[in-house]
């Protein structure tokens, strides 16, 4: 089963940006990636999606400030976060979409966005 690393969180004021990277161990290039959040307290919720051709989804609440992109030469998703906001804080974590199948998740990447 493919290993999923989530890295480039932090702590940013609002406003600020981000760069997340989730570097998968074995080849993803026929596989639609997502990234998800969880914020304390509640479910784990669809961000964005991409698909092998590179076709792109976002929830509402993200669009035009969030981009994902994937470079599947280095087996790398990414999602560039701009304009945060507070309720974006949350773990990030990237997965297959949808999710079907044995799932396992990494160690995911904290976002914390101050006011």
């Amino acid at each position: 089963q493919v290993q999923l690393v989530e890295s480039g969180g932090g702590l940013v004021q609002a406003g600020g940006s981000l760069r997340l990277s989730c570097a998968a161990s074995g080849s993803i290039f026929s596989i639609t990636m997502g990234w998800y959040r969880q914020a304390p307290g509640k479910q784990r919720e669809l961000v964005a999606h991409i698909t092998s051709g590179g076709s792109t989804n976002y929830r509402d609440s993200v669009k035009g400030r969030f981009t994902i992109s994937r470079d599947n030469a280095k087996n790398t998703v990414y999602l560039q976060m701009n304009s945060l906001k507070p309720e974006d804080t949350a773990v990030y974590y990237c997965n297959r979409f949808p999710l079907i199948g044995p799932i396992k998740w990494g160690q995911g990447t904290q976002v914390t966005v101050s006011s």
